[in-house]
């Protein structure tokens, strides 16, 4: 199986599906935390990144899904816009739960390309002057 780990840029989305077809996606979930979150009160954020948190922190691709239903449940009773957001992104948000669990926390974020990107930018810069 393979794994592209991104945020939800249409266009990197987009040409992952065209050049590499079957793959699975990966949505960083501090991205979709930065998502969802917009669409919560700010007084409210705290308890809704702490509900949110609860899904990462189960013990296997099970607990994860139903942690997924219950955070989407009890966060679209309090603000329904968050309700369709959550729905929207499952599938890509959840794809590391379908990997070994000792691969989750490489996965789940695109940290480790983030800091593959800086670094190029850092090294252009110095060639460049």
């Amino acid at each position: 199986m393979r794994l592209v780990v991104s945020d939800a840029c249409r266009g990197l989305n987009a040409a992952a599906d065209r050049a590499l077809q079957g793959v699975v996606r990966q949505r960083c979930r501090v991205y979709f935390a930065r998502n969802l979150l917009s669409r919560v009160p700010r007084s409210y954020q705290q308890m809704a990144a702490a509900a949110l948190r609860t899904v990462f922190a189960q013990p296997d691709a099970a607990a994860v899904r139903g942690a997924w239903d219950q955070v989407a449940d009890q966060l679209s009773s309090l603000f329904p816009k968050t309700g369709e957001v959550m729905a929207a992104a499952e599938a890509e948000v959840l794809a590391f739960a379908d990997f070994p669990k000792a691969h989750w926390p490489k996965i789940w974020v695109a940290n480790p390309l983030e800091r593959i990107n800086k670094e190029i930018k850092r090294r252009l810069r110095v060639v460049g002057n």
